[in-house]
């Protein structure tokens, strides 16, 4: 069996990611980083969570140097997280500056050094907008920045399983999987309950609902995002 990196924030993408990866063959080997996000203690124990759930290998990364730089809601404590504004096209505060590139980095590095043939991230189509980093057409080129910036011998690919699909799609496909969404976080703001009403829980409670589920995690509010 041939392994795969999977980069874990914590949250139901990522978390589907794995057992998405697990589903096609791969033994599955979890990379996690904290950056300074405001939940990042929930997030590495749903992370560690997840984890234990599949048996996999985990490893921890710091990146402290993301918060050092700010300049998103997330890791400036001068930033408030905004709603959601689930109609707007505009870059959203929680925008974090080239962050997928940096967590890719770290998981190429990690996947060569286990000798892993993918990366894995959780990446969806209704981040296109809002994350220009989360886009198939940044995943194809950091594929040929893999290719060429490591060994010869080296054959590492990127997989973006979710990337032309809805969060609706990932919810739908991690109940198939079997995955404890109930472990798992999205929200922004709070560790303990989900506030409701950022963009992660926005989009995670509105996938739930299209499918007529009961989103497992507690929220401080549980809003109707049905349009």
């Amino acid at each position: 069996m041939t392994g795969a990196v999977v980069l874990v924030s914590g949250g139901m993408d990522s978390a589907t990611a794995t057992y998405e990866a697990i589903d096609r063959g791969y033994e599955p080997h979890l990379l996690h980083t904290s950056y300074g996000q405001e939940t990042a203690g929930k997030e590495f124990e749903c992370a560690k969570s997840l984890a234990d759930a599949v048996d996999a290998a985990f490893l921890r990364v710091e990146t402290d140097h993301l918060a050092t730089l700010g300049a998103s809601s997330l890791t400036d404590d001068e930033m408030a997280v905004s709603d959601a504004d689930r109609d707007s096209d505009e870059v959203p505060d929680s925008y974090v500056p080239f962050r997928n590139a940096n967590l890719l980095s770290m998981a190429v590095s990690a996947a060569e050094a286990r000798d892993c043939s993918a990366v894995f991230i959780g990446a969806h189509s209704e981040d296109f907008s809002g994350y220009p980093d989360c886009r198939p057409a940044f995943f194809e080129a950091f594929q040929s920045v893999v290719d060429t910036g490591t060994k010869p011998e080296t054959t590492i690919e990127i997989v973006a399983p979710f990337a032309e699909n809805s969060k609706t799609d990932i919810a739908r496909r991690g109940l198939e999987l079997g995955v404890p969404f109930d472990q798992t976080w999205s929200c922004y703001r709070s560790e303990e309950p989900a506030c409701g009403t950022c963009d992660a829980c926005a989009y995670r409670l509105a996938a739930f609902q299209r499918l007529g589920e009961r989103d497992p995690i507690a929220y401080e509010t549980r809003p109707s995002y049905m349009e």
